[in-house]
């Protein structure tokens, strides 16, 4: 089913809706693959400020979807550009994969004056949608309700997506109860570590993770976690079907955009028509928390990278911190005494993620618990079969970003301090 248009394919939703989440979301059993989903920004490499070319980006992305790659090739509705590995049996075989497909998008996109930039956020141009498809049309006007961070989420932001196994049945490290609450409780580590988006429209937004900002504004029912102090396959479901409608799709005319109408509360009403399973399945793919199970866990919060390997460093330590059980315990307990901070609120929303967002390491405890996964993350990588340039990355990262307390928006703020508007990225 392609998302612009839907399927009727199936009976109306019964009444067990959470029993049917629960097995769609969570496939549990040993950790055996990583993946990487990583979206960029696409410019002209001089002119950074210039929006795209309509018309001359369509011919570049019909070209791209030729070329004998093995990532999935997606285009969000500003405009970024997604590469979505396969999933890989190891971290070298993930690694080696996506760096020969972006080298080869590299090039064709050269040929039309396109460059990729990795950031968070666009720090140049205003929020503007290329996509003019029945979803984004639908999103707009859903998260246009709570104000425009959702529309700057479409539009501006990129990010680097983590996908790991939810893990075994059984409790421990590795098991799936361990590995949810790890995911969330190292999230405010990994933004911190990894903020890359200070900069808005050509000046300092006062964030280091401007995009961690924009989650955080969006309607908490589209982009909250779930309660953690519950077993993570019925927390999930019960997330999911009391959580708002975006759209009740169409066949022959707009899409409808409902307020305040639950997937529950529709199931029950059958109005505007009954749902079915296929809109079970498209409402899955309107929620934007920091952790989604699809099958395995899809984290979500960590900023597009610097460079044209960049990637790999977040790639490397969220591998290890969950697939090497020393590493993972290790992990579990450096980050479980931070979740006495972030208070009430479900994360992004809470004081524990925005304090990420705004300050990265230079918040002390942030910093300590960023120290104390890296150094974990580099302990296990050779367990894990990674070779020595993955290693070399993250060492390197680890000294010139977390032992200094520092993180990439760092440097885009010095360089914004030195150039001002003159400032490249």
């Amino acid at each position: 089913m392609s998302e612009g248009s839907r399927s009727d394919t199936g009976p109306d939703i019964g009444a067990d809706l959470e029993a049917l989440v629960r097995g769609i979301c969570f496939k549990t059993g040993p950790p055996r693959t990583v993946g990487v989903e990583l979206e960029w920004l696409v410019h002209e490499p001089l002119r950074p400020r210039r929006p795209v070319a309509p018309d001359r980006f369509r011919e570049a992305l019909a070209e791209l979807r030729g070329l004998p790659v093995g990532a999935a090739l997606t285009v969000e509705p500003g405009g970024q550009l997604e590469l979505s590995s396969r999933p890989a049996a190891s971290l070298t075989e993930c690694v080696t994969a996506m760096t020969r497909d972006l080298a080869v998008v590299r090039t064709a996109l050269a040929s039309y004056d396109f460059t990729l930039t990795g950031l968070g956020t666009d720090p140049w141009r205003p929020p503007e949608r290329m996509l003019r498809e029945p979803r984004y049309d639908a999103m707009e006007r859903c998260l246009d309700r709570a104000g425009p961070a959702g529309r700057a989420m479409m539009c501006s932001s990129a990010s680097v997506q983590v996908c790991v196994d939810a893990g075994y049945e059984e409790p421990g490290p590795l098991g799936h109860g361990r590995r949810w609450r790890l995911a969330h409780l190292l999230g405010p580590v990994l933004v911190a570590a990894f903020a890359n988006s200070p900069l808005v429209r050509g000046r300092p937004s006062g964030w280091r993770s401007t995009r961690q900002a924009m989650w955080a504004g969006i309607e908490p029912g589209r982009s909250a976690a779930p309660v953690l102090d519950a077993e993570p396959r019925a927390a999930w479901a019960r997330h999911v079907v009391d959580a708002p409608v975006m759209c009740v799709r169409e066949d022959g005319g707009p899409w409808l955009v409902p307020q305040g109408l639950s997937f529950r509360a529709w199931a029950r009403a059958g109005a505007p028509r009954p749902p079915t399973r296929a809109d079970l399945d498209y409402h899955l793919t309107t929620l934007f928390p920091p952790v989604r199970p699809r099958g395995h866990l899809e984290l979500r919060m960590i900023d597009a990278q610097p460079g044209d390997d960049g990637w790999i460093v977040p790639l490397a330590v969220v591998y290890a911190l969950f697939d090497d059980p020393a590493a993972a315990e290790t992990a579990y307990r450096v980050v479980k005494p931070l979740a006495e901070r972030a208070g009430p609120l479900p994360a992004p929303c809470n004081a524990l993620w925005l304090d990420a967002a705004r300050d990265a390491l230079a918040d002390p405890e942030l910093r300590e618990a960023a120290a104390v996964c890296f150094d974990a993350a580099l302990d296990a990588l050779p367990r894990l079969g990674a070779g020595g340039e993955v290693l070399a990355a993250v060492a390197g990262y680890a000294e010139r970003y977390v032992a200094r307390g520092r993180c990439p928006a760092d440097d885009l703020i010095d360089r914004y301090v030195a150039h001002g508007k003159d400032l490249t990225v």
